[in-house]
């Protein structure tokens, strides 16, 4: 591999242009890139050659760092941890499980909003998370004792996207390998949302943590070369949107063309108007769309962005290397050859929301009345119990300006706080039904509303500043006022959540909301004053003023000269600066914590348990066998999420989790979620398939967690069916439609169905990272061929399965065998993309082929 130096710097760069030769010119930037990265870790730069073929062929990727938080981050390092203790009982070296490479942990998914409206609601948040959570953050900190390259940023500091957007991120850096090198920046992260940080340029997506824990190790990450869609943007956006706007609509476009497994990369005369925050939204809900990310090249905002947020080294050094190294956009680049190329025109977005359940599904805001309203429901409404107000259908029982898609936007920010200091300037309130909170991504942002005046306006509408993290938009939205759930419950009172978030699925932002609306934050003020989704927002008063005269939605929204001058006032690199210099000081508690540097010790817990699938790992392979007599635990349709798989939010008292737990001697006010209990098994097993909203075909009468249990055909709890065929060793099947696992990346979804006794999914088709954790746990990720579904082949559950492999491990051969004798037989695609994946799952998953080569001190 050749190198060359870069002008005006001391530093050297990887001459990958030269390897590749006139030919990187048509190559998208992201290719560049990934070219790059690859040349760096294959011999003589020979995987560049791959990328520059775009055949598809794998190619070795390496990131320069891991990005993790805690509910997928905890998880990975026990998995970790238990391997080192293994190997120690095994006669190993336990130190040579270590991390190879830089990796930040942002603590940011465990705060819940138990508190709202309320001045105090930080702090009583921040106090109430550190008490159910001690022993994780015990964890967390005895782990980052024990590794050095082990970054943790503590609860309170930020959500992990917009900390790795404002602080994190460098575009370009220096090589851990050779301080004298310059290479791109890039950054995997156990987090599908990752793809927020291509907004600087970066090479990044979401993994597993399975994958990660690959990474650590010291593995390359095996990426087939994807086609790459170009997201051609032209125009510019009016006044009256924001980026979220533009973002539900490049949703619903990438959503319907079909992009899993691509990159998209946007170009074109429009892309100079979209500033780093609004690509920053637009690319954050990239798994939204399915890709895996979407990239936004290098350009003057870019740098000025690093500029702006106080990293001037940083910007200086990318801008010398993105131009020595053709990866410097200007203006539009006709030499780059896209695999397809969709065109969005700026001008002619305006407002809209997305729901009820997905976030492909938008709808312009003019329409939002008619689209969600249920069929059949009316203004009723119920009087709630002890309370002078009453609740009905179509109210909005959450209103949440959280999760770093939006609240990285100073635009998004600043507009949201304008709105309502025009509301209180008229005299508007909140109706007492709706549940308000604000938790911005990092604390810059409560510090430029606090400046600007804005936050006491939003603290008037109860949007205090509540919490720090992805609450809401991570299924961690707390409870409702005890009376309203009451009323909500005894009346099936029919609630919607609105949130500024990314995800909105069913069941996933509370249980007792009927539909979930993701808006951008100044709508989900406004949908915060109207209280309701029956009126229509674009036509009928949010509510009257003092005089009585009716306020209207375009009478609260400022202008956007308003809005630009608080955003330059306000938002400064000092700000920057400050509080990232300070931010392994937000939580006193958490530094006062104290860890050993000893072996760990694995006492009894329902937070941090010794994972069976460590404990069971062979010393030795067997082959790839057959899989016989499989049962299908559950018969599921299109686009199942991975919350419908392995749920994170609320733990209640009558779920199988919610008894466990209380068989524990853990109280109701103490379950916390089922992502902070990732780290026990016990209570991973009991979440699988544990959804409010589930819809098992075996049991088409009921939603929720329900199982059949065959032959007997009696119908249960989905745990129950799984305690049962775990006795009688039965293992099991999973049947699908489309999309199986899209959602969260995380690797609960695969150790959950493990734990259950799953040994293969069956479906039409696998969102990217669901699949990728499949493999890692040893499940067979198999397809039906084109044309046959579970319904062609009147699959009703009462069937066993058998599996046999193709020798090569690039197919499989399906037996169904029918409850009447009778047997049919179909060939099924096995979804293992490259030799790396072959080889993981004939080990039987990515843990024990790690262990087995620690073992043989071949790592």
């Amino acid at each position: 591999m050749r190198y060359h130096q870069v002008p005006h710097t001391q530093f050297r760069a990887a001459d990958y242009c030269g390897l590749l030769g006139e030919g990187f010119r048509s190559l998208p930037y992201s290719l560049r890139l990934l070219a790059e990265n690859a040349a760096r870790h294959s011999k003589d730069g020979a995987a560049a050659l791959d990328v520059l073929a775009r055949k598809g062929d794998a190619v070795p990727f390496r990131p320069a760092r891991l990005l993790l938080h805690d509910m997928l981050g905890i998880p990975a390092l026990i998995d970790i941890m238990a391997m080192r203790n293994l190997l120690e009982e095994q006669g190993g070296d336990p130190g040579t499980v270590d991390m190879s490479l830089p990796v930040d942990l942002v603590i940011d998914h465990s705060m819940s909003i138990n508190h709202w409206a309320d001045r105090f609601a930080l702090q009583k948040n921040m106090d109430r998370e550190f008490e159910v959570n001690r022993e994780r953050f015990a964890f967390l900190k005895a782990c980052e004792t024990r590794f050095p390259r082990l970054r943790v940023i503590p609860p309170g500091g930020g959500i992990c996207h917009q900390v790795n957007l404002e602080y994190l991120g460098q575009t370009v850096l220096p090589s851990q390998d050779d301080a004298d090198l310059l290479v791109p920046d890039s950054s995997l992260g156990t987090d599908s949302h990752t793809p927020m940080i291509n907004a600087l340029g970066i090479m990044g997506w979401g993994i597993g943590g399975l994958e990660a824990e690959a990474i650590l190790f010291g593995e390359t990450s095996p990426v087939n070369v994807p086609r790459v869609i170009g997201l051609e943007v032209s125009g510019a956006p009016s006044d009256d949107i924001t980026a979220t706007d533009i973002a539900l609509v490049v949703a619903e476009k990438l959503r319907a063309l079909g992009v899993v497994d691509t990159f998209v990369e946007l170009f074109g005369s429009g892309y100079r108007a979209l500033s780093v925050a609004d690509r920053a939204t637009i690319a954050n809900m990239a798994p939204e769309y399915g890709s895996t990310m979407v990239f936004c090249p290098v350009d003057e905002r870019t740098i000025g962005y690093l500029n702006d947020t106080g990293r001037n080294e940083s910007a200086a050094r990318s801008e010398a290397y993105c131009r020595a190294q053709n990866l410097w956009l200007e203006g539009v680049d006709s030499a780059v050859d896209y695999d397809e190329v969709v065109e969005i025109d700026l001008s002619r977005i305006g407002r809209s929301v997305s729901g009820p359940s997905r976030p492909e599904q938008r709808i312009d805001l003019s329409d939002a009345t008619e689209r969600l309203k249920l069929k059949g429901e009316t203004e009723r409404r119920v009087q709630v119990e002890g309370e002078a107000h009453d609740i009905g259908d179509g109210d909005v029982i959450i209103a949440a300006i959280t999760s770093c898609t939006n609240t990285a936007n100073p635009r998004n920010m600043v507009t949201a706080g304008l709105m309502a200091r025009n509301a209180v300037a008229r005299g508007l309130q909140v109706p007492p039904h709706v549940k308000t909170s604000l938790a911005p991504g990092s604390r810059v942002v409560a510090k430029y509303l606090k400046e600007s005046g804005l936050q006491s306006s939003l603290d008037t509408l109860g949007f205090e500043v509540a919490a720090f993290s992805c609450s809401t938009c991570n299924g961690m939205s707390g409870p409702l006022h005890p009376a309203h759930e009451a009323t909500i419950k005894a009346h099936d009172v029919k609630g919607i959540a609105v949130l500024s978030g990314n995800r909105n699925f069913a069941g996933r932002i509370h249980p007792l909301a009927s539909r979930n609306m993701i808006a951008s934050p100044p709508l989900v003020v406004a949908y915060a004053l109207m209280g309701t989704i029956l009126k229509d927002i674009t036509l009928e008063p949010l509510g009257s003023d003092q005089n009585g005269d009716p306020v209207m939605l375009t009478d609260l929204w400022p202008s956007a000269d308003e809005v630009t001058k608080i955003v330059e006032t306000f938002v400064t690199p000092d700000e920057f600066n400050k509080n990232y210099a300070a931010i392994n000081d937000v939580n006193a508690e958490w530094n006062a914590l104290e860890t050993d540097a000893g072996t760990y010790d694995w006492v009894p817990s329902t937070y941090v348990s010794f994972p069976p699938f460590v404990r069971e790992i062979e010393r030795d392979a067997s082959p790839v066998a057959p899989i016989l007599g499989l049962r299908p635990l559950v018969i599921l349709g299109d686009s199942v999420t991975t919350d419908h798989i392995s749920p994170s939010g609320i733990i209640t008292p009558e779920s199988e989790a919610g008894q466990f737990l209380q068989k524990q001697g853990v109280a109701p006010r103490d379950f916390n979620s089922f992502g902070t209990r990732r780290g026990c098994s016990d209570v991973v097993v009991r979440s699988t398939f544990a959804n409010y909203r589930l819809r098992n075909e075996m049991t088409p009468d009921k939603e929720g967690s329900w199982a059949r249990i065959e032959p007997e055909a009696e119908v249960t709890s989905v745990f129950k069916a799984i305690q049962t065929y775990l006795e009688r060793d039965q293992k099991l099947v999973v049947v699908g439609g489309k999309e199986y696992g899209c959602g969260s990346s995380r690797d609960t979804a695969a150790k959950a169905p493990w734990l259950a006794g799953v040994r293969a999914v069956i479906v039409e088709s696998f969102e990217r990272i669901h699949r990728s954790n499949l493999v890692n746990m040893g499940i067979a990720p198999l397809c039906f061929p084109d044309g046959v579904t579970r319904k062609t082949l009147s699959l009703d559950g009462s069937e066993t399965f058998d599996i046999a492999f193709d020798k090569d491990l690039t197919g499989a051969t399906l037996t169904i065998n029918r409850k009447d004798g009778s047997v049919e037989t179909t060939p099924l695609d096995l979804r293992l993309y490259n030799d790396g994946e072959r080889a993981t799952f004939a080990a039987g998953g990515l843990l024990p082929r790690a262990f087995r080569s620690f073992l043989a001190g071949a790592a």
